[in-house]
């Protein structure tokens, strides 16, 4: 019978690994060697009149994109395949997570992300909203320093929301108090978030290094490629409200004038040039508010090429 809802996935025929981009699937946990590992966090710490809204971006990001076979394909957007010849990933699944037991939900986390590194490999977590980069940069503690290079609508530097201190809002804030997070470049603000002028000053006077998006629009990335230090671990945390909604539609807290898809390719491009990728989050897809799988697509994308982009310096790591 024809399917009335054809997809690429159902044209190529054989037999799945199961994982994101058709990687295998690996018990969580499980020490065998690989070098990157890829992992889902429905949940952290989210804010109570809206909950655990992105859970079910994890499976949303992997159903995007992928066929049995298809990491053999040539990938135009890294210019190769996507993993490098001799490197290996795996997908540890999705993390369990609890809907009111929030310091749980970060201790999982961070216990993943810390066997990761631990192992030597590199941590690739989709979330879930932006307050999975809590828990996942406090398991950096003994594998620092490290570089933080966030790309967001929002600069995240609220101190606490109605109490709550370990929320999306109060992500980049937290990171600065860890003494392990060397420098912090945020990419991308426009509009209106949650922080105050106080909260813009307090990330001044820390160090901060901002681009907002009339900067970028203005001087274009070289001045961001810049300002990445040479021969560093950087952490990426990307909020997909960091890119324009008519690209990814599917967030809370849409922007008008975002990144481009391009824009942010060539910028993990050229942050991976300079220095050593030493992790990754994803974080706030909001799957119901998605056109069609438009935003899950971009997201699965970046997230390959970025798993490219690891692979091809993993041994620096």
């Amino acid at each position: 019978m024809k399917d009335d809802n054809p997809k690429m996935q159902s044209m190529f025929g054989g037999e799945s690994s199961g994982g994101f981009f058709d990687i295998p699937v690996a018990k969580q946990n499980d020490t065998q060697k690989a070098d990157i590992v890829v992992m889902g966090a429905p949940s952290a710490t989210p804010y109570s009149p809206v909950g655990p809204y992105c859970a079910r971006a994890p499976d949303a990001i992997r159903s995007a994109f992928g066929w049995p076979g298809v990491m053999d394909h040539y990938d135009f957007d890294v210019g190769s395949k996507i993993l490098a010849d001799g490197k290996t990933a795996v997908d540890w699944g999705n993390l369990t997570y609890d809907e009111s037991d929030f310091a749980a939900n970060r201790d999982v986390i961070r216990q993943h992300v810390k066997t990761v590194l631990d192992n030597g490999a590199v941590p690739m977590v989709m979330g879930g909203d932006d307050s999975i980069p809590i828990p996942v940069l406090e398991a950096y503690e003994n594998h620092g320093p490290i570089t933080v290079f966030q790309l967001d609508a929002h600069i995240d530097w609220r101190d606490d929301v109605a109490g709550e201190r370990m929320g999306l809002s109060s992500n980049m804030r937290r990171a600065s108090e860890m003494g392990w997070v060397e420098n912090i470049i945020q990419v991308g603000a426009r509009g209106i978030g949650s922080a105050r002028p106080s909260d813009y000053q307090d990330a001044i006077d820390w160090g901060v290094k901002f681009f907002p998006m009339q900067l970028v629009v203005a001087n274009g990335l070289n001045p961001i490629l810049d300002a990445v230090p040479s021969n560093a671990n950087v952490f990426v945390t990307l909020d997909v409200d960091a890119m324009d909604p008519a690209i990814v539609p599917s967030v809370i807290g849409p922007a008008p004038g975002g990144l481009d898809y391009w824009q942010v390719v060539q910028l993990l491009k050229g942050v991976a040039s300079k220095s050593t990728i030493a992790g990754f989050d994803l974080v706030e897809l909001m799957p119901d508010n998605d056109i069609g799988g438009r935003g899950a697509l971009v997201a699965a994308r970046i997230t390959a090429v970025m798993m490219s982009l690891i692979s091809r310096s993993v041994d620096s790591c």
